[in-house]
């Protein structure tokens, strides 16, 4: 961001300014009031593509192939605007364009990113965490896998996306709480009830 308000009046009129940033708001909000004031384009994005490990090391030549970039342009009616952005992106191997809004972009991701990342570390800091050699398969190994993350990016994309992640943690705890009580009661019924609804919504969202 200080980057970007620092270069603005360097940049060509004719460029195309896109941000990888995790969260969208505050950096649409700055990008788009820059752009009207040099005249360049600004769009947000972001790749839905990476690892758990961070550095140039783990680079890879395949990182988007296939994958999704999302797009928020100040006007997402701009046709012509997203068909520069996709011939431009599509040679990186990206294969969807969905198109939104900022703070649509940030609600979303705070459930499909941001709070798997959170369940993921916090689950680790568990004291049963250290006796899994042996004990453990594919189910944790995959809950585990982003758990390892770098402190000070995501605590500052936590921060960011404050309310929404907030929003979604409260969501989950209500839902744990209900597994609890059933656990706690022995509740064979309600137990089942839970798990056969989570069963059946995991088949009508599919496979990401």
């Amino acid at each position: 961001k200080t980057w970007l308000e620092e270069n603005a009046p360097r940049i060509d009129r004719n460029t195309l300014v896109i941000d990888c940033l995790g969260t969208k708001e505050r950096i649409c909000a700055l990008g788009f009031r820059l752009a009207e004031v040099y005249g360049f384009t600004f769009v947000g994005g972001h790749p839905m593509a990476g690892s758990e490990r961070s550095g140039i090391k783990y680079a890879r030549a395949d990182l988007f192939e296939g994958a999704s970039m999302v797009l928020v342009p100040q006007d997402p009616d701009d046709i012509l605007l997203l068909q520069r952005l996709r011939s431009v992106l599509r040679p990186l191997g990206f294969a969807h364009f969905p198109v939104t809004t900022a703070e649509e972009h940030d609600r979303r991701i705070g459930f499909t990113s941001q709070l798997p990342h959170l369940i993921s570390n916090a689950l680790v800091r568990s004291p049963s965490a250290a006796l899994h050699a042996g004990f453990s398969a594919g189910s944790f190994r995959d809950m585990t896998r982003v758990a390892e993350l770098n402190p000070r990016m995501w605590t500052e994309l936590f921060l960011e996306n404050r309310e929404n992640l907030l929003h979604e943690l409260d969501d989950l705890l209500e839902s744990l709480g209900q597994y609890r009580d059933a656990l706690e009661r022995s509740d064979t019924d309600a137990l089942n009830a839970l798990l056969e609804d989570g069963s059946q919504r995991k088949k009508e969202i599919g496979t990401p």
